[in-house]
């Protein structure tokens, strides 16, 4: 009889990638070092420590290749021009990881071990940490079931994971207007399903879209709600704001489908304390064309960890193309705040950075 193997390194690490005078993009390197952890059933989660970044060797009855159970987080750490590292809203980015956990019948996260690891795993790699403006050190946080068994139930061993890449721009060819194709077929997410949760569930739902969407020369998708397929929900990897009129304008989260974005959340912060009328309700498609059309659609963009705020210059709902106006003086505005706190070049009125 074959026992559950645990999750570990391989022994024979991949080579790093070289360093290139090529732009970094995003996701495409990784930093040699990285964190392991580990959960078990009765003694909970133990032996954080940071260690070469290695393979894993798993067995392929783990519970995360068969079911899914895997849950994710994505934040940034920032070298302001004062050469002083930080982490925007990390104790945020936690605890919805933390939230994660319940959703996916998953143990609670040790969050003040996880977070004084991951402040190690920063303090260790620093000087490997990019120092161009729109360049990070993202941080992927990583939980999978790794016990070994076939039947449906919640696995009773884990691995804990956090993984470092150095990165600049998400979208290819830096700051610009993008091209949104609306999705009217497939859905993200439903209301009571995980689309609220970072789990890999939710993005391996979105592939096909996205790569109907990129073939047609768009660079994202932009997901409709699961019933009425009518109602905005999000973009990609980013939550969505417009503009219309002069009120602003972002999906609520109450039904649970939406990602509960941390850069959302400060984008309402700073919004609501320069007094701009903002709103959190619903915004049909029809209720976009016709501002388009009237010519009060002013801006449209998303906010997210990876783009931080990107601007959207058309939506293509199937054959209504909806032309988003020049104007970006929102979106420009939250953007400069955003990364004035995460470069350390605004004053952090909010205690949003980390300080490694």
């Amino acid at each position: 009889m074959h026992e559950t193997t645990p999750t570990t390194a391989a022994s024979t690490p991949p080579q790093a990638p070289q360093a290139t005078s090529q732009p970094l993009g995003f996701g495409r390197v990784f930093s040699d070092t990285m964190v392991l952890g580990r959960y078990t059933e009765g003694r909970g989660w133990h032996d954080f420590e940071c260690q070469p970044r290695r393979a894993l060797s798993l067995d392929p009855a783990a519970a995360v290749l068969h079911y899914g159970q895997t849950l994710f987080e994505g934040l940034k750490a920032f070298h302001g021009a004062d050469g002083k590292v930080r982490v925007f809203r990390l104790d945020a980015h936690l605890a919805r990881m933390q939230g994660g956990t319940a959703r996916l019948a998953m143990p609670s996260l040790d969050v003040a071990r996880v977070r004084e690891v991951l402040l190690e795993l920063l303090g260790r790699t620093r000087s490997t940490i990019p120092k161009g403006r729109g360049e990070a050190m993202y941080i992927r946080p990583l939980v999978i079931a790794h016990e070994g068994f076939l039947g449906v139930r919640p696995s009773k061993e884990y691995t804990f994971i956090i993984l470092l890449s150095p990165v600049g721009d998400y979208y290819e060819g830096g700051m610009r207007p993008l091209r949104i194709w609306v999705e009217r077929e497939h859905v993200r997410a439903a209301p009571g399903g995980l689309g609220a949760v970072k789990t890999g569930a939710n993005y391996a739902a979105s592939l096909l879209a996205a790569h109907r969407a990129k073939a047609e020369g768009y660079d994202q998708v932009l997901w409709l709600d699961a019933i009425e397929r009518k109602y905005v929900e999000e973009v990609g990897t980013m939550n969505l704001f417009v503009r219309i009129g002069d009120e602003v304008i972002t999906p609520p989260l109450d039904g649970g489908s939406i990602l509960a974005g941390i850069t959302r959340a400060s984008a309402l912060t700073l919004l609501r304390a320069w007094g701009v009328r903002v709103s959190e309700r619903r915004v049909s498609m029809d209720e976009l064309v016709d501002a388009g059309r009237g010519g009060q659609l002013h801006e449209v963009f998303g906010t997210g960890t990876a783009a931080v705020v990107a601007p959207v210059g058309e939506l293509m709902w199937g054959t209504e193309r909806i032309s988003v106006g020049k104007e970006s003086a929102i979106a420009d505005r939250l953007r400069a705040a955003i990364t004035g706190v995460q470069y350390g070049t605004a004053e952090d009125t909010h205690g949003w950075a980390t300080v490694v």
